[in-house]
C-alpha cells in the first residue's frame, strides 16, 4: 500500500465511541493510533495518539440528532473541566483545532459520556542517535546510555491520577538460558521501556552479543521505527547448571532417600557442572556443613565421580568465577546423607521354591562398604562363597540343590560408620521340590563334597 493511499485513507479516521460516531480529521500521512486503557483504573474509554496535532479537528456525529456537549481538563483542572466551544449544524459537533495533551468528555443528551484522551506525538518525538553502556557493576547489572530523546508520555485519568503511555521501547540481544536438563540455549531477549527517561538497565547476558535499541511502537505502527545499535559487548557475567546421578545398585537394600541423594553405602554418585561463556575458573566443593565454612574436598573440574564410603551428611555445590574473579556464581547445593550399617543374617530358606518365595538365602544390610561371605556343610566344605551383599546363596552346588539340613555361614563386613562385623551361624534349609535345579545367586562353589 503506497504512502498516497495511506494519506487519503487517513485524511478522515472514524471511531465509534459509546453513542455516536468521533471523526478525527486532517490527520495526515499517519493515521491516528487508538489505545483501548483500562477503564476501570482510568474512567477512560480511549487514548488517541495523533501524529502531529497542528491541523487536526475532530467531529462528533450524534446517534440521537441532539447537540453533544464537549468539555475538556488536564493536570490542574480535572475536577472542574473547561467547556470547549464547537460548532453545531444540525446533527454533528465539530471542534475545528484539536488541543493536544488534554482529556476530553462528550455528552450527548442524558446518555453515558465518553472520555477519552488525546496526545500529540510531535511533543514526545522519539529520537534515537547512540548508545553506550557502563561496566561498573558487569556481574549483576548493565546501564545503558542513551543519546537520543524519549520522554515518557503521560495522560490523566477522569480523576486526576497521572498514568503513563506506555511507548514499548524494544532492547533486543542475545543470553544463554538453562534448559534444566544439561544444556545451556542461547535465546533472544527483547525488554520493553515505557520510555527513556529513566536508567535502562538489565541483567547481564550470559554470552557475547549486541544490543539493538528500537521502537518506538507508534512509530513502528507508522512505518518509520528508529533503531540503534551499541558496540559489540563481551560478557563477564558467569553462570553454572549442574546435575548429580546417583548408581542404581541393582538390589533390595535401600538404594537412596525420599528426597535428596544417598542411601546406604556405598554410594557412588557423579557430579556435572556446566559452565557459561565466561567462565575460566571452576571448583566443586564438599562440606559437611551447609554453609561451607569448612571445606574437606575441592575438585577444579567439571565433572567428579565419587564414593561416599562414611556414613553422615554430606553437602556438595560448584563454583564458577570469570577470568580475574570478580564474577562469580554458584549452582545448587546437593545433600547427600549416607546411613549408618546395619547386617543381619537369616537363618531358614527353601530354595527351589516353586513360589519363588524365600528361596535364596540372602543378608539384609545398610551401608556395608566391605563384606565376604563363605557358606560351609556340615563336614566343613566350602559350599558358596560370595563378597556382594546383594547377592546370596540359593541353595545349590555343582548346579544341583543340596539336602535339607542344617549348613554354617561366616560373614565378614565393614561398615560405613567403621563397625566391623564378623558373625557365625546356621542356615536350615527346609523341604524343597525334589529333583528340581537351580544356578548359583551370585555366588562361586567350592570344591567337591564327597557327599551332602
Amino acid at each position: 500500500m503506497n504512502k498516497k493511499l495511506i494519506s487519503l485513507m487517513a485524511a478522515a479516521l472514524t471511531l465509534l465511541s459509546a453513542s455516536g460516531q468521533l471523526t478525527f480529521t486532517g490527520v495526515g500521512e499517519y493515521p491516528v493510533i487508538e489505545v483501548t486503557p483500562d477503564l476501570a483504573m482510568t474512567g477512560l474509554h480511549k487514548i488517541y495518539v495523533v501524529y502531529d496535532t497542528n491541523g487536526v479537528g475532530m467531529t462528533y456525529t450524534s446517534s440521537t440528532g441532539e447537540r453533544a456537549t464537549v468539555t475538556s481538563y488536564d493536570a490542574h483542572n480535572w475536577g472542574n473541566p473547561d467547556t470547549v466551544p464547537t460548532m453545531w449544524n444540525g446533527y454533528t459537533t465539530s471542534l475545528l483545532q484539536v488541543i493536544p495533551n488534554k482529556g476530553y468528555k462528550i455528552q450527548e443528551g442524558t446518555g453515558s459520556p465518553f472520555y477519552f484522551w488525546v496526545v500529540n506525538y510531535a511533543d514526545y518525538f522519539l529520537e534515537l542517535n547512540d548508545m553506550s553502556y557502563g561496566s561498573e557493576t558487569p556481574c549483576n547489572l548493565i546501564a545503558f546510555n542513551v543519546d537520543g530523546q524519549a520522554d515518557a508520555i503521560p495522560y490523566y485519568t477522569i480523576h486526576g491520577n497521572r498514568q503513563v503511555l506506555d511507548r514499548e521501547i524494544k532492547l533486543t540481544y542475545n543470553t544463554l538460558v538453562w534448559d534444566d536438563s544439561t544444556h545451556w540455549q542461547e535465546k533472544e531477549v527483547v525488554e520493553t521501556f515505557a520510555a527513556l527517561d529513566q536508567a535502562v538497565e538489565i541483567l547481564p547476558p550470559l554470552c557475547n552479543t549486541a544490543f539493538m535499541l528500537t521502537g518506538d511502537r507508534f512509530l513502528e505502527e507508522w512505518g518509520i521505527g528508529q533503531g540503534i545499535e551499541g558496540e559489540y559487548f563481551y560478557t563477564q557475567a558467569v553462570g553454572c547448571g549442574t546435575t548429580a546421578e546417583q548408581e542404581d545398585r541393582g538390589n533390595n537394600n535401600e538404594k537412596g532417600l525420599e528426597s535428596g541423594l544417598g542411601g546406604s553405602a556405598p554410594v557412588h554418585i557423579i557430579f556435572t557442572g556446566y559452565p557459561t561463556d565466561a567462565v575460566v575458573y571452576r571448583v566443586w566443593e564438599m562440606a559437611k556443613d551447609q554453609e561451607f565454612e569448612n571445606v574437606i574436598l575441592q575438585y577444579n573440574q567439571d565433572e567428579v565421580d565419587y564414593t561416599f564410603n562414611e556414613a553422615g551428611t554430606y553437602y556438595m555445590r560448584y563454583m564458577v568465577a570469570n577470568a580475574d574473579g570478580s564474577c562469580e556464581s554458584y549452582g545448587d547445593v546437593y545433600t547427600i546423607t549416607v546411613s549408618e550399617s546395619e547386617l543381619v543374617c537369616p537363618n531358614i530358606f527353601s530354595p527351589g521354591s516353586t513360589e519363588g518365595v524365600n528361596d535364596i538365602w540372602k543378608v539384609s544390610y545398610k551401608s556395608l562398604i566391605e563384606f565376604h561371605c563363605w557358606i560351609f556343610n556340615r563336614w566343613g566344605t566350602l559350599i558358596c562363597e560370595f563378597t556382594d551383599p546383594g547377592s546370596g546363596w540359593d541353595g545349590t552346588y555343582h548346579g544341583r540343590l543340596v539336602d535339607t539340613g542344617v549348613y554354617y555361614y561366616v560373614v565378614t563386613a565393614l561398615g560405613s560408620d567403621g563397625i566391623k562385623y564378623k558373625k557365625r551361624g546356621d542356615i536350615t534349609i527346609l523341604r524343597y521340590k525334589k529333583g528340581a535345579s537351580g544356578t548359583s545367586g551370585g555366588g562361586t562353589a567350592g570344591g567337591d563334597t564327597g557327599g551332602y
